[in-house]
């Protein structure tokens, strides 16, 4: 993003500004008056309309005797041809300056801020009202979009495993990308519908889910797990059944558990990188989502595998990297002043810092406890999904069997009900746990999105 001034002539104000909003692709830097917008406007003819807003901006706008300043944000990558069209329609009779963000007292004060622009493919492009919904990311840090595309696409696939449910998703979002099915704004989130399409239908494969029947697709399973020993359906059992292993079922949360890790872990490390590029090195060195904190998390999760798995006995150099990690994480304020030359060192004197650190003891620990173990939900929805297909098996069964009129009924409307209920009941804890526990980590202060100028 760049910030471009213009100035220009009182002769050639008219074909600037309308130019600025047929393109519709700046935004300007102060904030127009609201009646710029105003719905009175509504009534007239394009040309009309175009004319009453044009003579609004001007009222707002700096100018002397004979020429008029601008200041707009302007995308980097079409700044010049942008300048060059400007100077054309014109004719060079416009002063044009371009500035780096970062050149802007008011962007380095912190008194502005840049917008934010970002650019995605078109699978990616679905998820961003996802991330804008919750907060514009501050201009130059890591742009969440795409992890929270890959996270929201696994975690709704692992909750919601059933081939057959999961191809009703899939067929929705190609009829809705080749506008069969017309649904207003949300045609534009057709590749979502796909994503969680292909995630569920591959989860259903595993779980050997089948518009809730169990049996279809036990060839299918047999035949991959012949290849790795014993043939066996499903692939992945979800669901404990009298007789049989808890192990199988434990280990979907263990599953659910370790995906929780790495989305905490790409969160720290997205909170470290934005802190550095901000130049804010305290952040970045301390507090409970600085690298102090990661590391602390890390070596926790690290020392209880050891233990479980390799039974290792914790040794006295466990408890200095645990120890000095947690000083740093909940006991960060006065090593933060320190870097920022923040005099006095202890702002509220040594008993406050003593007692907010202990409390900051307190909410790391249960703070992180708290994002992992949240991640066993994933697990939980897997299992309920899995209970109601079985509930639905168990019915049709009491009437019949699944061929039969009444049977076809219960299957038609069980798994509609569950596409519909369970689908968004599933997607909102998707997106539930991207909030809370990943944006936590990094998304301490929102930026401003990128909304440019258009007449209509």
């Amino acid at each position: 993003m760049k910030l471009v001034e213009l100035l220009v002539l009182k002769q050639d104000i008219d074909r600037v500004l309308k130019y600025i909003g047929d393109k519709g692709c700046f935004q300007f830097y102060s904030k127009l008056p609201d009646s710029i917008e105003d719905d009175s406007l509504e009534n007239l003819s394009d040309e009309e309309l175009i004319a009453q807003k044009i003579e609004k901006i001007k009222s707002s706008l700096e100018c002397t005797e004979y020429v008029y300043r601008i200041l707009l944000w302007i995308p980097k990558d079409i700044c010049d041809s942008s300048s060059e069209e400007m100077s054309a329609i014109t004719e060079n009779r416009i002063a044009v300056r371009v500035f780096e963000p970062f050149e802007i007292p008011d962007v380095i004060n912190g008194k502005e801020k840049v917008p934010v622009k970002i650019h995605h493919n078109k699978f990616v492009r679905s998820f961003e009202r996802m991330v804008f919904s919750f907060g514009s990311p501050l201009y130059g840090t890591v742009d969440p979009t795409p992890f929270v595309a890959v996270f929201f696409t696994l975690l709704f696939g692992m909750m919601f495993g059933d081939l057959g449910q999961g191809l009703v998703f899939l067929l929705i979002g190609i009829l809705m990308s080749k506008k069969v099915i017309k649904a207003g704004g949300w045609n534009k989130f057709s590749a979502i519908f796909i994503a969680i399409g292909i995630s569920s239908s591959l989860m259903g494969l595993l779980t050997g889910e089948f518009f809730s029947n169990e049996t279809l697709l036990e060839p299918f399973a047999k035949w991959v797990t012949g290849f790795f020993g014993k043939p066996h359906a499903p692939i992945l059992k979800v669901m404990y059944t009298p007789g049989g292993s808890l192990k199988a079922m434990f280990g979907l949360f263990g599953v659910a558990v370790a995906f929780g890790f790495i989305i905490n872990s790409i969160g720290f490390i997205i909170n470290i990188i934005n802190n550095f590029r901000l130049r804010k090195i305290d952040k970045a060195l301390f507090g409970k989502n600085g690298l102090s904190g990661a590391v602390f998390f890390w070596y926790v999760i690290a020392l209880v595998l050891r233990i479980v798995i390799f039974k290792h006995t914790p040794r006295i150099y466990d408890f200095i990297i645990l120890g000095v990690s947690l000083f740093f994480a909940a006991f960060a304020e006065p090593f933060e002043n320190l870097i920022n030359k923040k005099h006095p060192v202890l702002e509220n004197g040594f008993g406050t810092y003593l007692i907010s650190s202990v409390v900051e003891v307190i909410e790391v620990f249960s703070g992180m406890l708290s994002n992992t173990i949240s991640f066993v939900r994933v697990g939980a929805f897997a299992l309920s999904h899995a209970v109601l297909d079985y509930m639905i098996v168990i019915l049709t069964e009491l009437v019949g069997g699944e061929l039969t009129i009444p049977g076809i009924l219960i299957l038609i409307l069980g798994n509609a009900i569950i596409i519909l209920l369970e689908g968004m009941i599933v997607a909102i804890q998707s997106i539930r746990l991207q909030y809370y526990e990943f944006f936590s980590k990094f998304f301490n202060e929102t930026g401003k999105e990128f909304k440019p100028y258009k007449w209509r």
